[in-house]
């Protein structure tokens, strides 16, 4: 293993354990760490809520700016102070989970083939982020604006972009006017709504975009934020004097910390830091990588244009065109490049039911690499083979709680690239071809590496999504778990607790009629 997959795998480790310890008090869907694109949107629109308020009264001008964020934050610090403290500190917010964010990524191996789009998309908003941050720092324009302007040009002025030393606008009083202010203005709103367009970008090529987390995380943050804002305000230095040295002054480490970097060191060395890691991060997708797997497949014969694959692709990688054979009817159509080779659209398509007669089942659509014919052919050699008095199949993600352990004379255990690609129908058809309970182990909520495998897979087995269990399936012969890597224990206790449901049930009265499909072809 290269040193690159390792770092990358601890990495991974850690993130993996810290959100299952994050799973115990939150919950998958209120785990800020499983959502941290929507908990960044989020934080950025009270940045932008807040700055569009404190912009509309502020006074303009070099001068006056001062004196009016002076008044809001002492005088009507009720509403002006606590916005601007909002502001600030949703803007370390934004930043902090903007690199986690980007190291989980990261981490889970996500900046490579379908995903390989929205990494590189990604890496220009980090430079955004910090140009916006920074900028908003000199605004107020007191002490910290001051020495962040002069230490910020004088980092420029390594670069060879300038005919005359940026730095020397800031050597005495009379070189600043509101001129100034207009150009921070300019930078400060004109670089976020760059941003906000690069955020656009960055997700459009993902369906199902979670744009905003749950309302209990957004009311939590918000609540956070307000009291921190009541209890520790963010305040102004003394007002810039350009014929002074600013004093021992607090830096705001989240937005600010590339001017003590630079003081330790020196701009040569910033620069090449900064450069080296943006290249780096634009080269991780050509290092050594697992091979894609292959992609759906569409079978015209068989693909009704029911356009459900297309409503349940994780990564919009499926899109319906006209028909070529059949006028008046559509055919999926799916995009190499964008197509994870998860399996959720074969688990959503209506001709992937195992209760087909057809000797060799064809799909509308369908991967290579687990045909649902073979997945059919699977379960039944299994249901053969099972005995004992109570006879249980394990429908296990490969990516989730590991189920080959459980695997017995009385236990079936079925690997899937995701749980996400099990049409329904197979637990009906597990149960009325000799199983007594089937047990559907998924990712935990808000864990599924293809995003909604998990979501979909609850949905469907509730009634709440098509292709749903048909409401004839008992639910006392059913056991879905919600589990990780980590839960392979978990999913042990699972099946014990549905064995031991179901023989506590006495004289079943809940079993489904036998369905033998050889049988029902050949009669």
């Amino acid at each position: 293993m290269s040193f690159h997959a390792a770092l990358r795998n601890g990495t991974k480790s850690v993130f993996l354990r810290v959100e299952e310890a994050f799973d115990s008090p939150f919950g998958g869907q209120d785990n800020p760490l499983r959502h941290l694109g929507a908990m960044g949107l989020y934080l950025l629109w009270i940045v932008v809520g807040s700055g569009l308020y404190l912009y509309t009264v502020l006074d303009t001008g070099i001068d006056a700016v001062y004196h009016s964020i002076g008044y809001l934050s002492n005088e009507q610090w009720y509403l002006g102070g606590v916005l601007r403290s909002l502001h600030r500190y949703a803007s370390d917010g934004f930043m902090l989970v903007m690199m986690l964010h980007l190291l989980r990524e990261w981490s889970y191996g996500r900046y490579y083939g379908f995903r390989l789009y929205s990494w590189m998309t990604g890496i220009p908003l980090i430079w955004l982020a910090y140009i916006a941050g920074i900028g908003g720092y000199w605004i107020v324009w007191d002490e910290l604006a001051q020495l962040s302007a002069t230490a910020t040009t004088e980092l420029l002025d390594w670069l060879p972009i300038f005919s005359e030393p940026s730095a020397r606008n800031f050597m005495s009083p009379s070189a600043i006017s509101d001129r100034f202010f207009t150009v921070l203005i300019f930078i400060h709103l004109g670089v976020p709504l760059l941003l906000i367009l690069g955020l656009w970008a960055h997700v459009h090529r993902v369906a199902h975009v979670d744009y905003l987390p749950t309302r209990r995380v957004m009311l939590a943050t918000a609540a956070a934020l307000t009291l921190l804002a009541l209890f520790r305000p963010a305040l102004s230095n003394p007002p810039a004097d350009l014929a002074s040295v600013p004093g021992e002054l607090a830096f705001d480490w989240f937005i600010l910390f590339i001017h003590p970097l630079t003081d330790l060191t020196s701009p040569a060395i910033v620069w090449s830091l900064l450069f080296g890691l943006t290249a780096l991060l634009f080269a991780l997708p050509l290092l050594p990588h697992p091979k894609a797997q292959p992609i759906a497949v569409v079978d015209p014969a068989n693909c009704t244009g029911c356009d459900r694959c297309h409503v349940d692709c994780p990564y919009a990688a499926i899109s319906m065109a006209p028909h070529p054979g059949r006028p008046g009817y559509q055919l999926a159509i799916v995009d190499a490049d964008l197509c994870a080779s998860c399996g959720i659209c074969a688990g959503s398509c209506p001709s992937s039911t195992p209760f087909r007669r057809r000797e060799t089942l064809i799909t509308g659509i369908d991967m290579p690499q687990l045909p649902v014919n073979a997945l059919r052919q699977q379960l039944e050699q299994a249901l053969a083979q099972l005995a004992g008095r109570t006879r249980i199949v394990v429908f296990s993600c490969a990516r989730g709680a590991q189920g080959s352990p459980l695997a017995g004379a009385d236990t079936a255990v079925i690997e899937l690239i995701c749980t996400g690609m099990l049409p329904p129908a197979f637990v009906e058809y597990a149960l009325r071809g000799g199983a007594d309970g089937v047990v559907v182990a998924a990712c935990r909520g808000g864990g599924c590496d293809f995003r909604l495998g998990e979501r979909w897979t609850s949905e469907r087995l509730l009634g709440d999504r098509e292709p749903h269990l048909r409401p004839s399936v008992p639910p006392s012969r059913l056991q879905l778990l919600l589990g990780s890597a980590h839960d392979s224990g978990a999913l042990v206790a699972a099946v014990a607790e549905l064995r031991t449901r179901i023989e506590t049930l006495g004289v079943a009265t809940d079993r489904l009629p036998p369905y033998l499909r050889s049988a029902s072809h050949h009669a």
